[in-house]
């Protein structure tokens, strides 16, 4: 499925460089924190290249080749110069986050001792914290602590070469979320990268006329590619907020969509649910969506539920609803792998128990998928027991292309058992319909019940239509073996800020899998949030392991 095709090989800061003259816009960091309203703080074409060769001058004294680079701060301009200025340095960037939001530190431990930074970079604003941070948490200090703003120095890096050419040098480790597993470095190489960021501009359309909005994280694999190297590489503006000024205020994201033209922007499935029900009626009057080009939605499952509901409620704002691009990625990909095309969203019905057989047929009832479109750029097959599987066979998505990782960090196992002859193995389960692929579920993920296959999303979808006392995207549906044999087990958060009567959802969850499925709950049970709720990796996705371990720990 696809084909290979030249990607460029110039590494990405070269990209950069050739705007070294323009005053255009290039970044727009959307600052929230004095209030309601977000203050536009801009950043030059040639203000951003001075500011990347200042940084890169000064990293090159503290670091050298192949040496890494911590970036542990907010997600504003500092960032993006921090990030290609190592770039820029050649030594190899690593992008994490500021020790802010305490579920996320445990992560952020572990990725600083994996990689053994030797410099972390920070901004001014947050290296009070990094200090405090370095003192309390189990975690090695760096040989260099440095302030981004201290290192803009002027006309110093006039000089300054890029290193010799070598599409094979590392240019940054990409962190897992760690949805089924412990969080791994994906080491990306600057010809990857390069790679990577010609199929998103080319799948979906980007150039110097775009505009790339959002509020992704720039430590996650889709937030660093769409907001900052997607823009580098097409000449695209930037406009980005921090992760949480979405959280707080849905509608600072469709005032992105709606105040900037010929719009591409990107979020997980449950931004858009997040955003239909949490955006009044009155505050959408005022949004002008017509010029949103592409609205990439990835990361996680797509629900058919939620693509519709989007289209429905943001049609009066002039959304188009074939602008909505289901997507399909992964950090081992350095982000991309397939996504819908023009016409948008695909939804097909397959029967349910063709599908607990490994088959996709089309049928007027069954499970709903939302089809994740075609590839570009690279080749897709699916396998199943070591063969190619033809179109309508279930098994692994497996991909290969000039923009996969070479591997994981300093871990040659799984290196090894992941990347193979050329071909990365996802871990996913999907199939070819129609020339479509469409994703299934996890291998690691899949419950297996009397033979038959139950995949983990449907019963967790069925147990959160099950009641309205249920959160949406806080439900985990695992299998567990005991002595009566493999059963499921679900977890769910009650909603927040109301009453629920526990015994009642839980009897409406279990008559609702009875029915859809054809299965009892080996277990049922409520976790509210401020008792650590269902566990999510850091990329807001339901961490099924994680789930379970607690469970079979309580």
């Amino acid at each position: 499925m696809g084909g290979l095709s030249g990607a460029p090989e110039r590494p990405l800061i070269e990209y950069l460089l050739d705007r070294a003259e323009s005053t255009e816009i290039a970044f727009t960091y959307l600052d929230c924190t004095g209030g309601r309203d977000a203050e536009p703080r801009d950043l030059t074409w040639a203000e951003l290249v001075r500011q990347v060769r200042a940084v890169a001058t000064r990293l090159r004294r503290v670091a050298a080749p192949g040496d890494r680079v911590a970036l542990v701060m907010p997600q504003d301009l500092t960032y993006v110069v921090g990030f290609l200025g190592a770039l820029y340095a050649g030594v190899v960037a690593v992008p994490l986050f500021a020790p802010e939001v305490r579920s996320h530190r445990r992560r952020l431990v572990s990725a600083l001792n994996d990689c053994e930074a030797r410099v972390w970079l920070t901004s001014s604003s947050a290296v009070d914290k990094l200090t405090d941070f370095t003192t309390s948490a189990p975690v090695t200090p760096p040989h260099q602590l440095l302030c981004v703003e201290d290192l803009l120095l002027p006309a110093e890096a006039d000089d300054l070469l890029l290193p010799a050419e070598d599409g094979e040098r590392v240019a940054y480790l990409q962190y897992t979320s760690g949805s089924t597993r412990e969080p791994a470095g994906a080491v990306i190489t600057h010809r990857a990268l390069t790679a990577s960021v010609w199929q998103v501009a080319g799948a979906y359309q980007v150039d110097q006329h775009t505009t790339c909005v959002g509020w992704i994280p720039f430590f996650h694999d889709m937030g660093l590619i769409q907001l900052m190297c997607v823009p580098v590489f097409a000449g695209a503006r930037s406009v980005f907020m921090q992760p949480l000024e979405f959280i707080r205020r849905p509608v600072r994201w469709l005032r992105q969509l709606s105040d900037y033209p010929a719009v591409f922007t990107a979020a997980p499935n449950f931004a858009f649910d997040y955003a239909v029900t949490s955006v009044p009626a009155l505050a959408r009057r005022s949004l002008d969506l017509g010029d949103v080009r592409v609205v990439l939605n990835g990361s996680e499952p797509v629900r058919p539920a939620t693509v519709r509901a989007f289209a429905e409620a943001f049609a009066p704002q002039g959304f188009r609803p074939e602008a909505h691009r289901p997507s399909y990625g992964l950090a081992e990909a350095t982000v991309y792998v397939s996504s819908a095309g023009d016409e948008g969203p695909t939804i097909t019905t397959f029967d349910r128990d063709a599908l607990a057989t490994g088959s996709a047929v089309a049928a007027e009832t069954g499970t709903e998928l939302v089809s994740v479109g075609r590839p570009f750029g690279q080749e897709v097959r699916i396998v199943d027991n070591g063969e190619t599987c033809p179109d309508g066979q279930v098994g692994e998505i497996q991909v290969r292309g000039p923009h996969l990782a070479s591997g994981y960090w300093r871990q040659p196992e799984r290196t090894a058992e992941t990347f193979i002859d050329g071909w990365l193995r996802t871990g996913d389960l999907g199939v070819v319909h129609d020339g479509q692929l469409y994703i299934t579920g996890r291998i690691k993920d899949l419950i297996i019940v009397d033979g038959r296959n139950l995949y983990p999303q449907d019963i967790e979808e069925t147990a959160a239509d099950a009641h309205p006392g249920i959160r949406r995207d806080r439900v985990a549906a695992f299998g567990i073996a005991d002595d009566r044999g493999e059963g499921v087990v679900v977890l769910a958060e009650p909603v927040r800020d109301q009453a629920v009567d526990f015994a009642e959802v839980g009897k409406a969850v279990r008559a609702a899998v009875s029915a859809q499925h054809e299965i009892a709950l080996r277990d049922f049970l409520l976790l509210p949030a401020e008792d650590g709720g269902v566990p999510r990796t850091s990329s807001g996705k339901v961490a099924r392991s994680a789930a379970k371990a607690r469970y079979e720990a309580r």
